[in-house]
């Protein structure tokens, strides 16, 4: 029984069209067929009934669809596993990042973690905030790092890290204070997923004729601050590479109370390579 007929019979029995089929595998509708009788004559029954043009699975061909999907599954899952040992990896970690985390202070914390632990293999899965508890709870992912807690009660939530929120500029704007810069940049706002609605609240009751464009990509935020388009509250570890460089510019709070924005670090089942990772997190964040 070759693995092309089964990976085969999967796409055709989602379509139950032989066109569609080869359309998406790529294959001539003659070779479609081919791989089917193949399969039908291995497994000595009728997968398939056809009428013309028409196929539609046969009880049979029912019953052995979630046989065929594991196969697959799990001839997916040990090819992946050989090209892993291949690589000298022994152990496996998959991590579900949101965004700003992933572009911040993860890469510098992934270096050294691997570095420390090369038989470990790192995965990253870079998901939207609100995305990462539904990843841990169906068991996608490993561990998650995320700044919203998740509405999901199987998976557990721990603050790994809290900062303070900078008002950032850019660099022409180094002289100014903030009222100045408010008056004379847009405010751009939603590159958060937590804190804006009540910071932008707490913005106006201070300065009701602030100008606001909505950006929701922190890394298009910085890129726009640096632009000259406006000014924005962004946590520190996010900005801090580009306050050092002198791209962007601390504005010092006035009226605004600083916000603060959280990480948090999600876990269904902890196992050793979560525990060394956690532990490794929490100890380089605090000698930040």
């Amino acid at each position: 029984m070759d693995i092309k007929w089964i990976k085969t019979f999967i796409v055709a029995a989602k379509y139950e069209n032989f066109r569609k089929t080869s359309e998406e595998l790529f294959l001539t509708q003659p070779a479609i067929t081919k791989h089917i009788k193949r399969l039908e004559e291995s497994l000595n029954i009728q997968l398939f009934e056809r009428d013309g043009k028409k196929i539609a699975l046969t009880p049979a061909g029912h019953h052995f669809l979630p046989f065929a999907r594991e196969m697959i599954a799990k001839y997916d899952q040990g090819l992946n596993d050989f090209e892993s040992w291949k690589q000298g990896y022994k152990r496996k970690l998959i991590i579900a990042a949101a965004p700003q985390i992933a572009s911040s202070f993860l890469p510098s914390i992934l270096r050294k973690f691997m570095d420390n632990n090369p038989d470990i293999e790192v995965i990253i899965n870079v998901l939207k905030s609100f995305d990462i508890g539904e990843e841990m709870s169906a068991g996608r992912a490993d561990l998650g790092l995320t700044r919203i807690v998740p509405i999901q009660t199987n998976i557990k939530c721990d603050v790994v890290h809290e900062e303070l929120v900078k008002l950032v500029g850019p660099t022409e704007a180094c002289t100014f204070d903030e009222q100045m810069v408010l008056q004379n940049y847009r405010l751009i706002t939603h590159n958060h997923p937590v804190y804006w609605d009540q910071l932008l609240k707490n913005v106006k009751t201070h300065y009701p004729t602030v100008r606001t464009m909505k950006v929701n990509q922190v890394e298009v935020t910085k890129r726009f601050i640096e632009e000259g388009l406006g000014v924005s509250y962004l946590p520190f570890t996010v900005i801090k590479d580009e306050l050092a460089m002198n791209k962007l510019v601390e504005i010092k709070s006035d009226k605004i109370s600083p916000s603060a924005s959280c990480t948090y670090v999600l876990t269904k089942v902890e196992t050793d390579e979560v525990s060394i990772f956690i532990n490794f997190l929490k100890d380089t964040m605090m000698a930040r």
